[in-house]
Formats: structure tokens, C-alpha cells, sequence
């Protein structure tokens, strides 16, 4: 009969640390996705301000032109943001031993 140096290590957890999908980060595709929607919404919405710029009489012209001079700052500094992802570093858990344990001899 082989005696366990270490018993109590080998008994089950009652609640082992296991790791969540959700607290992980996106996929480095999925982030890109995401920042460049914004960039091109707001691009698009910069390109408006250009034909408003043309088309609009009197003192709007103006705040349309501010729009299209302020706005491709503004999409990069959002497409550059990125996603904020987990609030703190992923850690492995504690890994649970095996459900059915081979038998020693």
C-alpha cells in the first residue's frame, strides 16, 4: 500500500478558481472591426459636412465647415481607443484534480 505524503492536496475543492471566457479580451479581428465601423461612421459623417458645406447658404456653412475640420481628429482618436477589454490580467485558476482518479498499486 503506497501512503500519500500530500492527502489533503489530493481531496476535491469545493469551489476551484476557473477561468471565464468573458473576462477575456476581443480577438485582435474583432477589435479592429469595432474601431474601424467608428472611424468610417465618422468619416462618412464628415463627408456630409463637405457637401453641406457647399450647399447650405448663410451662417450654417460655417458650422458645417468646423464639422468637416474637427472630424478626421475626432475618427482617429476614436479608431485608435480600441477596446477596453478586461478590467484586470487574466489568470489561470487553480486546475481541479480529475473526476475518477487512476487507482495506485
Amino acid at each position: 500500500m503506497v501512503h500519500l505524503i500530500n492527502a489533503p492536496a489530493l481531496r476535491r475543492r469545493s469551489s476551484p478558481e476557473v477561468q471565464s471566457a468573458t473576462s477575456l479580451r476581443n480577438s485582435p479581428l474583432e477589435d479592429r472591426k469595432k474601431r474601424m465601423r467608428k472611424y468610417t461612421i465618422t468619416m462618412s459623417v464628415r463627408t456630409v459636412c463637405l457637401v453641406l458645406l457647399v450647399v447650405v447658404p448663410d451662417w450654417w456653412r460655417y458650422i458645417f465647415g468646423v464639422g468637416a475640420v474637427i472630424l478626421p481628429y475626432i475618427a482617429v482618436v476614436l479608431a485608435n481607443v480600441g477596446s477596453s477589454g478586461a478590467a484586470e490580467p487574466v489568470r489561470p485558476g487553480v486546475v481541479p484534480p480529475p473526476a475518477i482518479e487512476q487507482r495506485r498499486q
